[in-house]
């Protein structure tokens, strides 16, 4: 699911205030600074995006987090991006987690509550499910970091999803924008559509429209997946690695739910600190500890 995060990365990093209207629903706000991500604890995490704001004179943070599954710990984990931001910058904080497949998050609360000595600490953030958007509406409304997201929003009423996925590359065709900028934007689409749609049925309406040769000839975001897909590469080598050092030390397996707890981790940052582990630690125990750290 990588490229699909690194997509979204990007497109709220490019057009913030497109998404600023999404999650706040108001127009009054002043892009201040787009602002640095990584969250330095004892193992070093990533927020999807953190932008410094004016909201009626006042600086604010407005946070975003996507995602493409259910997960049950994600109250405890926007808890934890939520606490550490208003630590680093202290500033209030408007808080999403934007969900992308179609039947994620449903069961997301919008909020986590712990109790410390009979008192109740909550921390609330807002759930957006792209299902439950308008897509007529974003297409409707011109260019914007939501136009590639089109395809995952809810449909109009009697349209079923083929038909959709085709109005939204006709209308992404008939942008009058730069062409490098529609190429682009017509690439981030057909990616992210890839979380609902076949890819072979993509990549017919792609050939169908004539449009598969531009996308692979002039998106510069092509260029940019390409080296994602290198990265990918290194993350993958890296965590056959550790497992690897963990079988030959610790004779663990790869039926061990511990297996299959490294190989969920994306951040080759976060791996390369758990192969480290892997060499030094003196028993499977004490990697768990580190991991669990």
């Amino acid at each position: 699911m990588a490229e699909y995060d690194t997509i979204s990365k990007h497109l709220i990093q490019t057009y913030p205030k497109d998404f600023i209207r999404l999650t706040l629903e108001q127009d009054d706000v002043e892009v201040l600074d787009i602002l640095d991500t990584e969250q330095h604890t004892v193992d070093t995490r990533h927020t999807d995006s953190l932008i410094r704001v004016h909201i009626a004179g006042k600086e604010a943070l407005i946070h975003h987090e996507f995602q493409t599954t259910d997960d049950p710990s994600m109250p405890i984990r926007m808890a934890g991006y939520i606490i550490r931001a208003i630590e680093r910058h202290n500033l209030p904080i408007h808080s999403s987690v934007i969900y992308l497949r179609r039947n994620a998050g449903r069961r997301d609360p919008g909020y986590f509550v712990h109790e410390i000595s009979g008192r109740p600490v909550v921390m609330e953030y807002t759930v957006i499910r792209l299902s439950e958007i308008e897509g007529q509406d974003i297409i409707d409304g011109g260019p914007s970091g939501l136009f590639p997201f089109a395809s995952l929003m809810k449909r109009p009423v009697g349209i079923d999803s083929e038909t959709w996925l085709r109005h939204c590359v006709d209308a992404t065709n008939a942008l009058v924008v730069d062409e490098s900028i529609k190429v682009d934007i017509l690439d981030r689409l057909m990616i992210l559509s890839g979380l609902e749609y076949d890819q072979r049925l993509i990549n017919r309406i792609l050939l169908q429209e004539g449009l598969m040769d531009a996308i692979m000839r002039e998106s510069s975001f092509a260029q940019y997946i390409k080296q994602q897909g290198i990265e990918q590469g290194e993350r993958k080598s890296t965590l056959e690695d550790i497992l690897e050092v963990l079988e030959i030390r610790f004779d663990l397996s790869e039926a061990h739910p511990l297996s299959a707890r490294i190989a969920a981790i994306d951040d080759l940052h976060r791996l390369k600190q758990l192969h480290r582990a892997a060499i030094q630690v003196s028993s499977l125990e004490a990697f768990e500890q580190t991991l669990d750290a």
